[in-house]
């Protein structure tokens, strides 16, 4: 045999072994790569089905997390919450966005101009360029869980000039409840602070109020005493007992304001309130005036001049929904007026309600309307958009309505302009209709 046959034989008998002796082999190796593929898919699956518990899970303690801070939010934001955000008890501050720091402390600003322009009985019957406001806030740690609050009113727009006057000035001591392992359930305030009665004047500012006129009621004040507040699971409060006259430094009665709001939040859509006042015992003549703003007045005493003392008792409801694209909110409330007239009995019982919506257009723009109302039957000083010395000084009101109508385009957190036309009308004592004072204005809010 020669050696190209045994050559060629010996590779034919390779390729036969190749052929069938490793076809074995071959499908062993086929049946494992098939086993591994198959559990490599189950492994998969179960990978896939713990994704999605996870996510699941995620979004659940999303929501959950979003609820307990909207309830914080709103129940630690006793006072105006856009102002002041106090921090944790690291002794750290929640900067207000736009605020400059200064080591610890923390200084901001915020402010408005505009045009306003009423009918001849109304409040700007010239076409008036105004600085609408204009106010600067500090805030600081003093020690620990303590701080302090300050704000300086430069120019509001109730006020007959432009002049540096003081805004709310206060000790914070927060979280005091830590004493016995609770969570915010209680802190206090000392100094000059907001009347904490109804909802409305925690978004009166300008950068913050999506109209530029208020309700009809527009019920605010700012007073020296103490405030206590803090918030327990979905409800929240605000108590405060402070003086009740209008002198900064002075009170001429011994008889104290009483005010507390009681919130609560079911969810993160739905906010309700309940308020309550007295505004306690006020000298006709040295007190003057209660510290209490209402109807672009503050209460007085309408007596005659043997009056001595007088005061309000007060009640309010506060509703709000929160909806994707906007709100709709409403409040009612009802005032009891009484002084201790020797001649006449003064009482008066006051009524007054404010209903709202507001509703993202396009992009930034927004439109709100907001229909308010006082009645009080016996007659009160109402001023409103009207003449303030005609219509706080000389003819009561029994019947006072304001429509307004806004459209307004957000530019950013710190920059709003927004367009008015209010429609207002009532009538006095004696019947005379009250007419021309339709407000018409445009302001530009920002802060710092």
């Amino acid at each position: 045999m020669s050696h190209t046959t045994v050559t060629r034989t010996a590779l034919i008998a390779w390729a036969v072994w190749l052929l069938f002796g490793c076809d074995p082999v071959w499908g062993d190796d086929s049946l494992d790569l098939r086993e591994e593929l198959r559990q490599l898919r189950e492994q998969n699956s179960a990978l896939q089905k713990q994704l999605q518990q996870q996510q699941t899970m995620i979004e659940t303690l999303s929501r959950k997390v979003g609820d307990i801070e909207q309830s914080q939010s709103q129940s630690l934001a006793a006072d105006r919450p856009a102002a002041t955000a106090k921090a944790s008890d690291d002794a750290t501050l929640d900067v207000p966005k736009g605020a400059s720091t200064f080591g610890n402390i923390h200084l901001s600003g915020e402010g408005g101009v505009g045009f306003f322009k009423t009918g001849s009985e109304g409040a700007f019957p010239n076409n008036e360029f105004r600085l609408d406001e204009a106010r600067l806030f500090l805030e600081a740690p003093v020690y620990g869980s303590v701080y302090f609050y300050g704000e300086l009113d430069l120019a509001t727009r109730e006020e007959p000039d432009v002049e540096a006057r003081l805004g709310e000035v206060y000790v914070d001591v927060e979280n005091v409840s830590q004493l016995w392992n609770g969570d915010h359930q209680l802190s206090a305030r000392a100094g000059r602070m907001f009347i904490p009665f109804g909802e409305e004047y925690q978004t009166r500012y300008a950068i913050d109020n999506p109209f530029v006129s208020h309700s009809l009621s527009d019920i605010w004040g700012v007073d020296e005493g103490l405030e206590l507040y803090g918030h327990a699971g979905k409800f929240s409060y605000v108590a405060a007992v402070q003086n009740g006259g209008i002198p900064d430094t002075r009170d001429f009665t011994s008889d104290k304001s009483v005010a507390g709001r009681i919130s609560f939040d079911p969810g993160r859509r739905v906010h309700l309130s309940v308020s309550g006042m007295r505004t306690g015992d006020n000298d006709a003549k040295q007190d003057q005036l209660s510290a209490l703003w209402f109807a672009n007045g503050f209460f007085s005493s309408i007596g005659s001049r043997a009056t001595t003392r007088f005061a309000v008792e007060l009640v309010e409801g506060d509703v709000q929904v929160r909806l994707p694209r906007g709100h709709v909110s409403a409040f009612g409330g009802y005032a009891h007026y009484h002084d201790n007239d020797p001649a006449v009995r003064n009482d008066r019982d006051i009524y007054f309600y404010s209903i709202e919506g507001v509703h993202d257009l396009v992009g930034k723009l927004y439109g709100a309307a907001r229909f308010s109302q006082i009645l009080c039957p016996g007659g009160y000083p109402l001023a409103g958009d009207g003449d303030f010395g005609e219509y706080y000084f000389g003819s009561p009101t029994t019947e006072l309505w304001r429509l307004s109508l806004d459209l307004g385009y957000r530019w950013s957190q710190n920059l709003l302009l927004k367009a008015e036309y209010s429609f207002e009308r009532g009538h006095t004592v004696q019947g005379d209709s009250r007419e021309n004072e339709d407000l018409f204005a445009l302001e530009a809010a920002f802060r710092f």
